[in-house]
């Protein structure tokens, strides 16, 4: 009987596509609780070689840390800490 509830329940979990498991964070964790517009070695980790900020599902950063880490990239690059293109 026990088996037959555990079919069921995979069977229900394939939509879902994992989403009861952890995603571990590809490149690191943020460790500070604000990202910070002059840290330029954290903020480079997450750009790639043309000068993108990396997706969410990459980095493996939450909502909030992602947020704060596309305005700090804005405001490095406006007053021209960061290029707004990287190295072609």
């Amino acid at each position: 009987m026990a088996r037959a509830r555990e079919n069921s329940d995979s069977s229900n979990r394939r939509g879902r596509r994992g989403a009861d498991r952890a995603r571990p964070r590809k490149y690191t964790r943020v460790n500070s609780e604000v990202v910070d517009y002059k840290d330029l070695t954290l903020l480079r980790r997450f750009l790639s070689d043309k000068g993108k900020t990396r997706g969410r599902r990459v980095t493996g950063l939450s909502r909030r840390h992602q947020r704060q880490l596309s305005v700090a990239v804005k405001r490095a690059r406006e007053i021209a800490l960061l290029p707004y293109v990287g190295e072609r």
